[in-house]
């Protein structure tokens, strides 16, 4: 495995951001600042992870509030 020491998140993985997020803000004030299905309807880790993958603009947002919120 080769080395990132620019990369805040490396090794983290998508699943860890989300269920990180979700236990510091809750799914309602989550799908509040990033406003997508999988967080307002009938949220689950598993529908946000299906949707993030395939969706790179939401997927961004999501790790730019995991760097501002935890990478301090």
């Amino acid at each position: 495995m080769t080395s990132q020491p620019n990369n805040p998140l490396h090794g983290i993985t998508l699943e860890m951001i989300i269920t990180r997020l979700v236990e510091h803000y809750g799914w309602a004030e989550l799908g509040q600042m990033i406003d997508v299905r999988c967080f307002n309807y009938d949220p689950s880790v598993k529908s946000s992870l299906q949707f993030l993958r395939k969706t790179p603009w939401a997927r961004q947002k999501v790790e730019e509030l995991y760097l501002r919120t935890f990478n301090r």
